[in-house]
């Protein structure tokens, strides 16, 4: 199995955004061309760009469509993107605007059977299921909603399978605890995971700081590793990432 490397760039009010643990009161702020960061991206080598819409939620939908057009257009870089996607049509307009795969979280939690029929709509390869997964005080990896804040009653593990039961391909799985504080990947989290449903490419998020996490993800069996606040710090270069 190949590996990719997806730097990501999260954009709120036009501006490229870094939160502390999904937190939008711990908001780090990089700078106000993401479309320029991109093409650094894709310059220096990367073949795909993980695009988050931090707006969708608050605007009723995904607002990136003019951005994602423009880095089709002007960057070889191959996007999969999301944020506020709530129907069949808002998978179609994220593709129609330059999307290779439609990012879907919160939605693919609470509406599971809706999620899956897209699967099948739309093929496995233009959907990446993104569980965001907390660990309770019994061990059990949880997904919390809504921001992180209210408990699903679901658990990764038994959400998963029914997903790779579904013919997803694409899983991004986040460790909230670990998701912008460069602590370090969930290590044991995605070896599980890899080991459990090998027929899922998984991506790692959360937590990742330089060039032995990346390889260690990979070690792990992921498929791919995200990599957003240790790029836009400086403590991880693309061009080491890739060399992973």
């Amino acid at each position: 199995m190949s590996f990719t490397v997806y730097p990501a760039i999260d954009v709120r009010d036009g501006r490229v955004v870094r939160l502390r643990q999904g937190d939008y009161a711990q908001e780090t702020r990089y700078g106000d061309d993401p479309l320029a960061l991109a093409t650094r991206y894709s310059e220096a080598g990367a073949k795909w760009l993980h695009l988050v819409d931090l707006d969708a939620a608050r605007a009723g939908g995904y607002t990136l469509a003019p951005l994602l057009r423009t880095i089709s257009d002007r960057t070889s870089l191959h996007v999969q993107t999301g944020g506020g996607v709530r129907d069949e049509a808002g998978v179609e307009a994220i593709l129609e605007a330059g999307a290779q795969r439609v990012v879907v979280g919160s939605l693919a939690v609470r509406e599971p059977e809706l999620v899956k029929g897209w699967l099948r709509t739309f093929g496995a390869e233009h959907l990446t299921i993104a569980l965001d997964t907390r660990q309770d005080d019994d061990g059990e990896w949880r997904l919390p909603v809504h921001g992180w804040t209210e408990s699903s009653g679901q658990t990764l593990f038994d959400l998963a399978a029914d997903y790779a039961d579904a013919g997803l391909q694409h899983l991004l799985c986040t460790d909230i605890s670990r998701d912008g504080m460069l602590s370090g990947p969930s290590l044991g989290l995605y070896g599980e995971l890899c080991r459990r449903f090998p027929q899922l490419e998984v991506q790692a998020s959360g937590g990742i700081r330089d060039a032995a996490d990346v390889a260690a993800a990979r070690k792990a069996g992921c498929a791919g590793a995200v990599l957003g606040k240790s790029l836009l710090d400086g403590r991880l270069s693309l061009e080491d990432a890739l060399r992973c």
